[in-house]
This record gives structure tokens, sequence and C-alpha cells, in this order.
């Protein structure tokens, strides 16, 4: 039981570390970022449940965003998106035992893609309000392309991480 736990929080800090760099790599359009720091978030959730998925996801995005923009005042605000992303999609997946149909995937990453859209939306927001940034397009004037990307990435997600995942799977069970 200890080697499994062992194997478990080393993979929890890779994914943590992949999610850092996936973030740090990112296409910046203006207020429209393209990201994929979301993928091993949920790769740890749907593994491991929830607060797997919340730690990966708030380690990863803490270390992002602090070699990317320092420490601020809305840095909270930008890391608990992801945090909730794992927290959602790890609980939806311990309460069917680990074990998702492709509709179930997709319904669980969709939703947790929504959540950060929506709640990354909100930081925006208040980060744009507290350094003088803000103008009233700059949420309405792309809201329906972030909607769109994410509801794009969402669905490319949960077709590649079943697959990915059950190779994973057997990697950890045979070690």
């Amino acid at each position: 039981m200890h080697k499994k736990k062992t194997r478990q929080l080393a993979l929890n800090a890779m994914l943590a570390a992949m999610c850092a760099v996936l973030g740090y790599l990112s296409l910046d359009f203006g207020n429209l970022k393209i990201t994929f720091e979301s993928v091993p978030i949920l790769m740890g959730a749907l593994l491991f449940g929830g607060l797997d998925g919340a730690a990966i996801g708030a380690v990863g995005t803490l270390l992002y965003q602090f070699l990317r923009y320092g420490l601020t005042v809305t840095t909270p605000l930008w890391v608990l998106p992801y945090i909730l992303c794992g927290l959602i999609a790890g609980l939806y997946a311990r309460r069917r035992s680990f074990v998702l149909t492709q509709g179930q995937t997709v319904f669980i990453v969709v939703l947790a893609e929504l959540t950060v859209t929506a709640l990354n939306t909100a930081a925006l927001f208040v980060d744009a309000k507290i350094f003088g940034y803000y103008t009233p397009t700059l949420i309405t004037g792309m809201l329906l392309l972030r909607l769109l990307l994410c509801v794009g990435k969402a669905l490319v997600y949960a077709f590649v991480l079943p697959p990915l995942l059950s190779q994973l799977r057997k990697m950890l069970e045979k070690a």
C-alpha cells in the first residue's frame, strides 16, 4: 500500500509540473489565452479523485502564475479555477468508481472546462478593475470566442483522455 501511495504522489508531482509547463507555454492573444494546462489536472482527477485533481491544479497553476506573473493580489483568483476543475472532475469520477462512459467523460470535462472559463473570465474582470485596464468590451468582446474555444478544447480532451488514462492505469498496475 505504501508503494502505491508513493507512486501516486510521484505521478501527481509530475502532473503538477506538466500543468505549470503547459500553462507557461500558452498562446496569449490579448484577453484570449489558449492553454492545455488543465489536461494534467483532469488526468490526475480522473485517475485518483478530487483532492488529487485539486492539488495538481493548485500546485501546477500556482507555479505557473509565479513564474509568469509573480505574486499579485489576484493570484488566488487565477489559481482557483484550476483547483475547482480538478475537484469537480475528480469527485464525479470517484462517484462513478472511476469508470466513465464516453458520454460521462464528455459531460464532466465540458463542465470542468466551462467552470475554468467562467471563473477565469471573472478573474480577468476583477484583475482589470484592480489594475486599471478594464474596458466594457474586454469581457463581452471575446466572451463568445472564449466559450467556443472552451467547449472545443473540452471535446478534444474528452476523446483523448480515456485511452491515455487507460494506458496510465495499466502502467500503474504493473509497476
